[in-house]
C-alpha cells in the first residue's frame, strides 16, 4: 500500500461511517467497519513511522 493509498483508504472509510446514522446499522455490520476502520489506522500509523524513522523496520529500536 503507497502512502496515499493508505490515507484515501482512511479518509473514505471515516467518511462512510460519518455518512451513516449507527442507529440503523446492524450491530454485527458496525463492529465489521469499526475493526476495518482500527486496521486502516494502525497500517497508517505504522507507514508514518516507518517514513519519519520512528521506529526502524521490524519494530526493534536502536538505544544509544
Amino acid at each position: 500500500m503507497r502512502w496515499e493509498g493508505g490515507m484515501s483508504e482512511l479518509v473514505t472509510a471515516i467518511d462512510h461511517l460519518a455518512a451513516e446514522d449507527p442507529s440503523e446499522l446492524p450491530r454485527g455490520l458496525l463492529a465489521e467497519q469499526l475493526v476495518e476502520l482500527h486496521w486502516q489506522m494502525a497500517r497508517l500509523q505504522a507507514q508514518i513511522a516507518r517514513r519519519t524513522s520512528v521506529r526502524p523496520p521490524g519494530g526493534e529500536r536502536e538505544y544509544n
